[in-house]
């Protein structure tokens, strides 16, 4: 076992186990192999540390040599939200994908080869999955991070997430508590507001979360959202309401409650990450989750440093955070005995026969069966129309189909388009005008990401598809505006696997 460094008092110890930072670059920097040896007994990655798989496992192997039971977290949920494959785009599917289609051990075995990767690379504790009923479709952060809108449906596959991952020994985090998808403000910017009866959360928000406890999730992470039907004065994150009162009391759950990021606006903007982390610890929550935009050991002595002055003053009870350490130190007994599964030859090519079932595939009006549909012969104009990415996203990592119809069809060509400044309708218009004039002769494939929730991009699509009525459309996020074009492709996310089955498509491969 780990031999912590002497002169480390028990309370300053307890202190740095519940803290979950990050760092910047792709070995462990001084500082922080140094609070491992004072107490600290978790580390958050993110794609900033990543570069390979060997890599990765040479920096888990480093983190192990100063702390062999460390908890290694990773923000790892597949399909739009990918750490390991940051720079290239997912191998997987994400949730919006699986559940399209519907077959929880398809979602299941998904879950297990993405947990067996994570597991090779030493990583044990992933934040995943999301949990959220995405049912408000102008949901800026969650979307195609939900597998849907559907209550049940977002049960049954958060459970077999649950239990694919896990049986890979990894350690699953289902987030985020009490349920982040009805709301149109992201977290990452300012605080959400979920104004909804208590019986509707339990009957739509809570359901899942019910079917990740009882699939024996090890952790839940919360979320920073203001639920005034539950809490009207603090978000759940710092709500003993909700994480003490309905988390554990109701819903019987005993594993680790672990915090979203503690440096997002919604909290740090308010209260502070300070303040904001003794809250969180005193309201039940056993981890703080720090590290994605704050990397440094400055951000770890202070949060350190804050909780054993609210511990000293009585403001957090010495027995909360021993409880909260506790926890930590419970699960990471249990990542050190759940063991590594052998190589699965079975689960490499899961990815991409989970994103082919995904695909829905809509004939334009008029043109009856898909299957009337040409595949193109010639190398099109890929015309981009992408959005402001998302904080959770990220904007590191490529998206859409031209990477995957280059290798199809050779000499395709490709432009990213987007708002800019001015009126969204007049943005529109002059982006479809500039992919019109960029594709030339070409055929144009469009892709799109939530068109529902752009009207600068519905705007776009409108201009080209007057002039070129035979545009393909491909929709990588949300499917919620109406089919168009001359064919369109649902892929319902925009992991590299999802654009390689809509390429497919175009290119008329078959039998793959």
């Amino acid at each position: 076992m780990t031999t912590l460094a002497s002169g480390t008092d028990t309370l300053t110890r307890d202190a740095l186990t519940v803290l979950q930072p990050g760092f910047t670059g792709t070995t462990a920097p001084d500082w922080l192999l140094r609070r491992l040896g004072e107490g600290l007994a978790s580390v958050g990655l993110f794609g900033r540390n990543i570069a390979s798989p060997g890599q990765l496992a040479a920096l888990t192997a480093q983190l192990r040599a100063e702390r062999d039971d460390v908890l290694v977290a990773i923000d790892e949920e597949g399909g739009d939200v990918t750490r390991l494959e940051v720079r290239n785009g997912s191998s997987f599917p994400g949730n919006h994908a699986l559940g399209a289609v519907d077959d929880v051990e398809l979602t299941r075995q998904v879950a297990h080869e993405l947990g067996r990767r994570l597991a090779a690379c030493g990583v044990n504790l992933n934040w995943a999955p999301s949990a959220d009923v995405n049912s408000d479709p102008r949901n800026p952060v969650i979307g195609v991070r939900s597998f849907g809108a559907d209550t049940a449906l977002a049960a049954r596959h958060t459970a077999a997430y649950v239990t694919g991952l896990q049986s890979a020994g990894v350690a699953a985090c289902t987030k985020h508590f009490p349920g982040h998808g009805d709301t149109a403000v992201d977290s990452h910017h300012a605080l959400p507001r979920i104004d909804v009866t208590a019986e509707v959360l339990a009957e739509r928000e809570l359901a899942p979360f019910r079917a990740a406890i009882a699939a024996g999730t090890r952790a839940v992470m919360s979320a920073h959202i203001l639920v005034p039907a539950l809490d009207p004065e603090r978000p759940a994150t710092l709500s003993r309401r909700i994480l003490t009162g309905l988390l554990r009391d109701e819903l019987g759950y005993d594993g680790l409650i672990v915090t979203d990021g503690m440096e997002m606006r919604a909290i740090a903007g308010t209260y502070g990450i300070e303040r904001g982390s003794v809250l969180a610890i005193a309201a039940g929550a056993d981890a703080i989750c720090v590290g994605g935009g704050l990397a440094d050991d400055a951000t770890v002595l202070r949060l350190r440093d804050a909780l054993v002055s609210a511990v000293r003053t009585g403001e957090l009870p010495e027995e909360r955070l021993a409880e909260a350490a506790a926890r930590v130190r419970a699960l990471a007994r249990w990542a050190g005995t759940a063991g590594h599964p052998a190589e699965d030859t079975h689960g490499t090519e899961i990815g991409l026969h989970a994103a082919r079932r995904a695909l829905t595939v809509t004939a334009a009006p008029g043109l009856g069966d898909p299957a009337s549909f040409k595949p193109l012969t010639e190398p099109p104009y890929v015309a981009a129309l992408t959005p402001v990415a998302n904080i959770a996203v990220g904007d590191e990592t490529p998206w859409g189909v031209a990477a995957e119809l280059i290798h199809l069809l050779p000499g395709t060509v490709t432009g990213s388009f987007s708002a800019g400044d001015g009126p969204e309708s007049e943005a529109g218009e002059n982006a479809g005008r500039a992919a019109l004039q960029a594709a030339g002769p070409r055929r144009i494939v469009a892709v799109v990401r939530d068109e529902h929730r752009h009207p600068w991009m519905a705007s776009a699509l409108d201009t080209l598809l007057a002039a070129r009525p035979d545009t393909v459309v491909v929709e990588m996020g949300v499917p919620q505006a109406a089919p168009r074009g001359a064919l369109h492709i649902a892929t319902h996310g925009a992991a590299r696997v999802c654009g390689r089955a809509a390429a497919e498509v175009i290119a008329g491969i078959t039998g793959v």
